[in-house]
């Protein structure tokens, strides 16, 4: 007798579908997220804010308020006479007449070179071009007190100390302006380019009329960064001044902790909040180009 298997059908497994979430639990943990967002810029403020008020208020106190122990935060007396001993005690706006040449002057040829170097290295073809831009980068990752002694012999050795030349030519590299610059130029779009080759474009009429119209956020960052930089540069024009003829407000201010052996706080903290109030307007009034730019010569390269 012949047999018969008979095969059950077996219903098809199904995996149950996975409940929604409820939404309060959704909206507590956008809450939280939420406040842990807050917090963490609260306390950015404070650490950046902080300092500032301390200067600030420093800058006001008598001198005896200065250094009662514990710290006063808000001082009964206050003395504005700081500010007027820290442009009289030291030739201050020598010191600043010196920090508008030297900036004005760095910003103009970094500006200028980095624009120009990037340039060449996006829309210029010639051999070892992706070998010169990573040189760019190896210089990027040297630190400057890497290079001190040997640009102090060599600057010494031309007799350049004391003058403004010997604090201006070390500082001329662009490697972080040259990096920032091609990386926009590269996100600009390809049809725009091709359309003004096609046109009979030249090198100087795609720079002047078609890239740079087109990259003025990524150039405002670009001379913020170099401006903020240079103002505030200390170091190697430390070395290179030897008198207040040339020496910027960083180092001048250097001369106030000296004066009569013994440091006077208020005049230095006046000094230091006269210092930055130029490049902390620049920086307010051109912040937002300077956000833009970054973050478009960012997206591609």
């Amino acid at each position: 007798m012949a047999t018969v298997d008979l095969e059950r059908d077996e219903a098809p497994a199904t995996s149950r579908p996975a409940l929604p979430e409820e939404p309060g639990s959704v909206n507590r943990r956008e809450r939280l997220v939420r406040i842990a967002a807050y917090a963490a810029m609260l306390l950015a403020l404070v650490v950046v804010a902080l300092p500032l008020y301390w200067i600030v208020v420093t800058s006001l106190k008598e001198r005896p308020d200065i250094y009662t122990q514990p710290a006063i935060w808000f001082p009964s007396r206050w003395r504005p006479e700081n500010y007027s001993d820290a442009t009289t005690l030291v030739p201050y706006w020598t010191f600043f007449r010196n920090s508008v040449v030297i900036t004005s002057v760095l910003a103009v040829v970094k500006f200028t070179l980095g624009v120009l170097s990037a340039y060449g290295l996006v829309f210029l073809r010639f051999p070892g071009k992706n070998l010169l831009f990573l040189l760019v980068i190896s210089a990027l990752m040297v630190p400057n007190q890497v290079t001190v002694i040997s640009n102090y012999a060599l600057v010494a050795g031309w007799g350049w100390r004391g003058t403004f030349l010997g604090i201006i030519v070390p500082l001329a590299g662009v490697a972080f302006g040259t990096f920032l610059m091609r990386n926009h130029f590269l996100s600009l779009p390809a049809e725009i380019i091709e359309a003004a080759r096609m046109d009979g474009a030249g090198h100087a009429r795609l720079l002047f009329r078609v890239v740079l119209p087109l990259s003025i956020p990524t150039m405002v960052a670009f001379a913020i960064i170099t401006i903020v930089n240079e103002w505030n540069e200390y170091l190697w024009p430390f070395l290179m001044a030897d008198d207040a003829s040339v020496a910027p407000l960083p180092v001048g201010l250097t001369r106030l902790q000296n004066n009569e052996g013994l440091t006077d706080w208020g005049p230095v903290m006046a000094g230091t909040v006269l210092t930055m109030v130029p490049i902390l307007v620049v920086f307010l009034l051109l912040q937002r180009h300077m956000i833009k730019g970054l973050t478009t010569g960012a997206v591609k390269g």
